[in-house]
């Protein structure tokens, strides 16, 4: 390295010094409520040090061994992977085709389905829990992850296709002008065009559909009334009492329950970063 090299990169350290002065602490106070939850989960016992230090005075994995040699656990966990990828697939099956639908043709009613889609993302679930039931009820879908999943999708799909929509929005018609020309169908220019440069927008709609069914509670406390039938975020509720909380157990739940969704994240962050940023600058 030169020395004028060196120099360069000391000024530029030296005036931006104060960016990492200020992003350090906010750092160690956004980390601090998950080190906390980290301290939980490795104290061995029902109760822990109640201290300011986040750091653990003791370290085991009692709570985790508890956890996972628990059949019904198992059983839990693969429910909310079921229920969660099976959204995830419904949602974005039918929201593909339904965004390209509303991106590419004009059709009656065109204006009125995105502005009807837009507008049941306003209103909260649980506001439909109520209804929601009384149709699992006469269908017989209560205490099923058929029924649940049926739920979330119809949930999902609004998000879907404005995301979706949106992002076909900024692919060009050149393209598909071009593969009519060479006598490609509309469902090969679909299929072989549109979806493949729209595999970032897909990845990070797919994410955000696969957390929401992931953590959604509500709904899910609803219209499941069985053990066997819970998903995570049902049963963890579970070791909070009405005179006693078992801390170290939830605490370890929570962190088991994040891992896959954190695995998704790192598996797909090259596909968010492209899918979030594109489709800002419309040309």
């Amino acid at each position: 390295m030169s020395r004028n090299e060196h120099v360069d990169r000391r000024a530029t350290w030296a005036g931006q010094w104060w960016k990492h002065a200020l992003l350090v602490p906010l750092t160690l106070a956004t980390l601090y409520p998950v080190l906390w939850v980290v301290k939980m989960a490795l104290t061995p016992g029902e109760s822990f040090e109640l201290s300011a230090n986040p750091i653990p005075t003791e370290i085991s994995f009692e709570n985790f061994a508890t956890l996972l040699g628990q059949e019904l656990f198992w059983r839990q966990l693969w429910n909310s992977i079921v229920v969660a990828a099976t959204t995830t697939v419904v949602g974005i099956t039918l929201s593909c085709t339904a965004a390209y639908a509303f991106s590419r043709f004009s059709f009656p009613g065109r204006q009125a389905g995105m502005s009807a889609l837009l507008i049941t993302q306003m209103f909260p679930g649980v506001i439909m829990a109520i209804p929601l039931y009384i149709l699992m009820d006469v269908t017989g879908l209560l205490n099923s992850l058929m029924g649940l999943t049926l739920c979330y999708s119809t949930t999902a799909i609004p998000f879907c296709v404005w995301m979706l929509k949106g992002y076909f929005d900024t692919i060009p018609k050149d393209l598909e002008e071009a593969a009519v020309l060479d006598g490609a169908s509309r469902w090969t220019i679909f299929t072989k065009i549109v979806l493949p440069l729209s595999k970032p927008a897909i990845a990070v709609t797919a994410l955000f559909s696969f957390m929401t069914a992931w953590n959604e509670f509500i709904l899910a406390a609803t219209f499941m009334s069985k053990e066997s039938a819970f998903t995570l975020p049902v049963a963890l509720q579970a070791f909070v009492g009405d005179r006693s909380t078992d801390w170290g157990l939830f605490a370890a739940g929570a962190i088991l329950v994040s891992v896959p969704v954190m695995a998704l994240f790192f598996a797909l962050q090259k596909q968010l970063v492209e899918g979030l940023t594109a489709g800002s600058v419309k040309g």
